[in-house]
């Protein structure tokens, strides 16, 4: 039996369940871009930061899997106190696969580098 919550948030969506897997997806890579550009970033901590952004992923509503990978080709080796650089959207590349329902979506952000953007797409959906 559903709880009343999810009831109340499905009567909100007028969709297919594969749209609405859409949607989801979309709001968890807005949410990961958002909520992570402008973290301070080091050799030292980028493995960690993309542990945390995967877990903290992992518990939004109809999140099956996350990975998470940080470009690091601008780290460098931190040789003082301020010596750090500050996470874009362009270093990362994120992968992430929402199910609702009947449908399943796999949804990506990273740069697209003719369009020098960190683009938010739909790779696949399918039938779960």
């Amino acid at each position: 039996m559903r709880n009343s919550r999810e009831a109340k948030a499905d009567s909100h969506f007028s969709c297919t369940d594969s749209e609405r897997a859409s949607f989801e997806a979309g709001v968890k890579l807005g949410t990961i871009y958002h909520q992570f550009v402008g973290v301070p970033l080091s050799a030292e901590n980028v493995e960690t930061l993309e542990r945390a952004i995967e877990a903290g992923s992992k518990v939004q509503p109809f999140v099956e899997s996350v990975k998470v990978r940080i470009d690091r080709s601008q780290l460098k080796k931190k040789r003082g106190q301020y010596d750090y650089i500050s996470l874009t959207g362009d270093m990362l590349d994120v992968t992430i696969s929402v199910r609702y329902k009947t449908a399943r979506v796999k949804a990506s952000m990273r740069l697209d580098k003719e369009m020098n953007y960190p683009l938010m797409f739909i790779e696949e959906t399918e039938r779960a």
